[in-house]
């Protein structure tokens, strides 16, 4: 880096350079703001770096190489250049049909990867007749309300051979045990089996709401989930730690930062205290991250979670794999930033949070439909999407050289910037009891309901500009083309469960769920009896009820 000389002689030249030739044009032609900021509640971007604002950067302690500690560069020494990220499009159709049909046509446009949508009523555990579920069947994702839909899903689809997402939280374990079931009676060995469940329900307490148990028995099921898969299921991913909803809620970059690394550190602490070894379980962790529009921040964010991910794990549990250390995390472009008017230049925002989520070194990426502001995305919408990313990987040049941006004095300085803000950030939930303590008494919630509010009060006073939305307007019909789950597509949902009742053998689900509720009530780990009550074709109401008479439900 640069000597003490050279700084001060960098600072002079700054300086005069500020008082001769940017503040007299400032003087006359202003400038667009009078202030800068990376986003709302953000970081300061001023107008000009240089090497003075890096001065304290090490490099080997604070960069190093791909691949190797602290992994700020990438988790992988090849990254792209050895194999690009997974092209994993997330997708649920209303029936397993439908979503059968959508995961074929992705995979034969170039996908990579199956990440799977679940309906509001499988979200909360509910089965498609239940009450609790009228009007809701297949809307937001795919219906599966047993292991016959989750068979009718994966129809043609080998399991050794891709790897597949499941955003599912609180009956997370009864979906995973629902595509071990297929897997088994298919033929695939629990060793071969790969992709993701999310699985993280702190982050349902702060930010998505879609939660059934207390925090104690849900913290008690990840960490059989954890023990389980550890043994049987050595390749999946056990939990995906979300930074992506917490974001979509409102918060900051830094916050994102935070909040999920504190939650990562709550479900650490969790399984250790359960008596799980820390290298047993940790490479199987994983985490989820929001791609927004402010391209270089991404970058920044992505490059700092790897970095302190690498300090926590190995200062905080004294972790010994390397695996352990590095944070793998899939990207979904910014649900949150696409808008109803203009729906095109949807594509061109998602193409920009896309760039940022590569150029940050994800491990796999979800690019938004232009139309999902509307509804479930056609399947013009879900091509395109996908074709951002085909175009990005083989055109672009950005995935052919790892982490192209450092070194940059900006993103450099950004990406220290965003960790020290994430760290006191964290050194307060600490301070609070843990992020368990902090999400219960509400507060990571304030935090960042506050930053959401300022953002909504600046869009409507025009401080911040929405292209399409308050700035650059036009009229428009409405869009037409939206894909919608019909009154007939539901009504035959709700009866293929009823159906399912009426054929399978009743006596053998009852002495499942009541093996799993005697297991619930004591200390054995619950995975094994959730799997023999999925393959008993239990349903997912059934099992999740069978925990619901044991752990009651969580009432916020």
């Amino acid at each position: 880096m640069f000597d003490a000389d050279d700084l001060d002689e960098i600072r002079a030249g700054y300086d005069q350079w500020e008082a001769e030739t940017y503040g007299p044009t400032v003087d006359r032609f202003g400038e667009r703001n009078e202030a800068f900021t990376t986003d709302t509640g953000g970081q300061t971007v001023d107008p000009l770096y240089t090497p003075d604002d890096v001065s304290d950067l090490e490099y080997e302690e604070d960069l190093g190489y791909p691949g190797e500690q602290p992994y700020t560069r990438g988790v992988y020494s090849t990254m792209y250049r050895g194999r690009l990220w997974t092209m994993r499009q997330y997708a649920g159709m209303g029936t397993a049909a439908e979503t059968n049909d959508r995961f074929n046509y992705l995979m034969d446009e170039g996908q990579t990867g199956l990440s799977m949508a679940f309906d509001l009523p499988t979200q909360m555990g509910y089965d498609s007749d239940s009450a609790m579920a009228e009007g809701e069947v297949g809307k937001s994702g795919v219906a599966i309300d047993s292991l016959d839909d989750m068979e009718t899903v994966f129809e043609g689809i080998p399991l050794d051979e891709v790897s597949t997402s499941m955003t599912i939280n609180a009956p997370a374990s009864v979906l995973l045990a629902m595509y071990i079931a297929v897997g088994d009676k298919t033929g695939v060995d629990r060793e071969e089996l790969r992709g993701t469940i999310q699985n993280d329900i702190l982050k349902e307490y702060i930010a998505r709401n879609t939660y059934i148990f207390p925090p104690e028995p849900s913290m008690r099921i990840i960490t059989d989930i954890f023990e389980f898969c550890t043994e049987e299921v050595p390749n999946f991913n056990t939990i995906s730690i979300s930074g992506y909803h917490i974001r979509e809620a409102g918060a900051t970059a830094a916050q994102e930062l935070a909040f999920t690394l504190g939650d990562g550190l709550e479900y650490v602490e969790a399984a250790v205290e359960a008596g799980l070894d820390v290298d047993d379980f940790a490479p199987q962790l994983s985490f989820f991250f929001n791609a927004h529009n402010n391209v270089l921040e991404e970058v920044a964010k992505f490059r700092a979670a790897r970095r302190m991910w690498y300090k926590l794990m190995d200062e905080h549990f004294d972790a010994e794999k390397p695996a352990s250390k590095q944070l793998k995390f899939h990207t979904q472009t910014a649900g949150s930033t696409l808008t109803a008017q203009q729906v095109e230049n949807n594509v061109v925002r998602v193409a920009y949070q896309a760039l940022a989520a590569v150029l940050g070194g994800t491990q796999s990426l979800h690019t938004n439909g232009k139309d999902e502001a509307l509804s479930l995305p056609t399947e013009e919408s879900v091509r395109t999407a996908l074709r951002t990313q085909q175009i990005l990987a083989h055109e672009s040049g950005a995935a052919d050289t790892i982490d192209p941006l450092a070194g940059s004095y900006y993103v450099e300085s950004l990406t220290d910037e965003l960790e020290a803000e994430a760290f006191d950030l964290l050194e307060e939930v600490d301070e609070r009891g843990g992020m368990r303590q902090a999400v219960e008494n509400r507060w990571v919630q304030k935090q960042i309901q506050d930053v959401a509010f300022d953002r909504q009060r600046e869009i409507e006073t025009g401080e911040r500009i929405i292209v399409g939305v308050n700035e650059f307007e036009v009229d428009e019909e409405p869009k037409e083309d939206i894909e919608e789950v019909s009154e007939e597509e539901q009504r035959q949902q709700r009866e293929r469960v009823q159906e399912l009742r009426e054929s399978r053998d009743n006596e053998a689900v009852e002495d499942a769920l009541a093996a799993l509720r005697d297991a619930a009530e004591g200390s054995d780990n619950v995975m094994p009896y959730i799997v023999d009550a999925v393959k008993a074709y239990a349903t997912t109401g059934e099992i999740c009820n069978a925990m619901r008479d044991v752990f009651g439900e969580y009432q916020g």
